[in-house]
């Protein structure tokens, strides 16, 4: 039988949609928003009215009937903690995303759309999959050093968890009864240790953890960190650019493009050499700490990501760590086929979809915390 998926990726600056056949993408497009079109809304959740009808003239100039579609699933935006699987959109989902008190975040439109698309749509069901808030870590990594911080889980959980399918596919094994390290490599870097189909540890890729990308600058010194913070030079808002968006590659070389330095390293540039070899030591050096976890019972180490096409900074990385485990390469990611592979296995009853509330949430007390106030 032949279902009929649109996935559904709302960015910063784009909408991504596509149409699958079962596994077969028959229709991929990505929106490009104007930022002209974009300054009249005060908040990122108020766009989704407007992509919503873009993204119905888009299919319906390329006569796509609509009626036809069996699921939406959309890219998961930052609600609160969940453990990884497929979630039905519901009102406590839509509340969360709409008050965006975890972050304000392009990807928090995915579900808001999908939900609404499919309102209109008969027998039509809407979804959303491993969004990046997903949260497995066993209680020892959730330790941060001091009972005022915590360590949180929020990372490539999509790319991650399709990846580790895949690999287990070709395998010929269950990803439930393997032990992966993967390497999530774009314009942030999250490293995840999948232990028996749960991500147990991983570095919080989105602003303060693990080796430093094209545009964030990953661990910092602390105490040198406080000083900057506390020196009066820097707003609040300055310092966080610095950590997410303006560091890494953006702050040494002024351009987030991993492509840029690749050619410039290649043409014999010294500095965005050692810059690209710097980041690939600080990604071999996370892979080994997160093997470590395993107890060094680890089936692969899986690179993926769009940096993963990047020759120099693979074969780097192998020198490192290809001694604890072979080394195998994902090149890219492609999340439109992740969400939508999701929603197929939906359709063909191999996942169960789950309910966002208090019994699927993950909220983890432990008693070295401090009381939130």
């Amino acid at each position: 039988m032949e279902h009929k998926i649109l996935a559904i990726n709302p960015g910063s600056t784009s909408t991504k949609i596509a149409i699958y056949h079962n596994t077969k993408p028959v229709f991929l497009k990505s929106i490009h928003h104007e930022a002209e079109e974009l300054a009249g809304f005060h908040r990122i959740v108020d766009q989704y009215k407007f992509r919503k009808e873009i993204i119905l003239k888009e299919l319906k100039d390329s006569h796509i009937n609509i009626e036809l579609i069996e699921v939406i699933v959309g890219r998961g935006g930052v609600i609160r903690p969940i453990e990884s699987g497929v979630y039905f959109i519901n009102e406590q989902m839509k509340k969360d995303l709409l008050e965006g008190k975890r972050s304000e975040h392009a990807s928090n439109l995915g579900a808001l759309i999908a939900d609404d698309l499919a309102k209109d749509i008969p027998n039509c069901k809407a979804y959303i999959a491993d969004p990046v808030v997903v949260d497995e870590l066993q209680d020892v990594a959730r330790i941060a050093g001091h009972p005022k911080f915590k360590r949180l889980s929020i990372f490539h959980a999509l790319n991650q968890k399709a990846t580790a399918r895949a690999y287990a596919r070709l395998a010929n094994r269950k990803y439930e009864e393997m032990n992966l390290v993967i390497a999530h490599m774009g314009g942030g870097i999250s490293i995840g240790v999948h232990r028996k189909g749960r991500v147990i540890d991983v570095n919080q890729a989105l602003d303060g953890e693990g080796p430093f990308s094209p545009e964030r600058s990953g661990t910092l010194p602390a105490y040198a960190l406080t000083k900057l913070c506390m020196g009066g030079k820097y707003s609040q808002d300055e310092i966080k650019r610095m950590i997410t968006g303006e560091g890494g590659y953006m702050a040494y070389m002024k351009t987030n493009s991993a492509y840029e330095v690749e050619l410039m390293a290649q043409e014999g540039d010294e500095k965005a050499r050692i810059l690209q070899d710097a980041m690939s030591y600080q990604i071999g050096k996370e892979i080994a700490a997160m093997c470590a976890v395993l107890h060094g019972e680890v089936d692969a180490i899986i690179l993926t990501g769009g940096i993963s096409h990047n020759p120099m900074v693979v074969e780097y990385i192998k020198k490192m760590v290809s001694f604890i485990a072979p080394v195998v390469i994902y090149p890219g990611e492609d999340e439109m086929h992740a969400l939508a592979m999701n929603g197929l296995m939906v359709l063909k009853g191999e996942i169960k979809p789950r309910e966002y509330n208090e019994s699927t949430m993950v909220n983890v007390k432990l008693p070295c915390w401090e009381e939130e106030e």
